[in-house]
């Protein structure tokens, strides 16, 4: 019975030859991936603008008299006293300083690059 371990060798790639079935395979890789880095960066400037303009509602808005003189609220006068209460102002307006950290970091940490290069 032999103590060491045994080293597997990783399974070899399959070489990357064009085939007959398939004679602009490169090419339509580089369009594919061109599309996908174009959805990428619309998905991301979507992303950074929702979180943004909701971030900045949800600052702004809990402290203004459109908050509590809603039509929503006056058939609800339980509802309204907790909606006009500064813990619920405060609340809204932290989500909303949450939101804006969140697409704020997004749009800062957004890169192009494959994520497990180490750079």
């Amino acid at each position: 019975m032999n103590a060491e371990p045994r080293v597997v060798p990783p399974p070899a790639e399959p070489p990357l030859i064009p085939n007959e079935s398939a004679p602009h395979t490169s090419h339509s890789m580089e369009q594919r991936r061109g599309w996908e880095i174009w959805l990428l960066r619309i998905r991301a400037l979507l992303f950074v603008t929702v979180c943004a303009t909701f971030g900045v509602l949800l600052i702004i808005l809990p402290w203004t008299p459109k908050w509590t003189d809603n039509p929503l609220l006056l058939m609800h006068p339980g509802l309204r006293d907790f909606v006009s209460s500064g813990f619920a102002r405060g609340l809204a307006s932290g989500l909303g300083v949450l939101d804006l950290w969140l697409g704020f970091w997004e749009a800062i940490h957004y890169h192009e690059g494959p994520r497990g290069d180490g750079s």
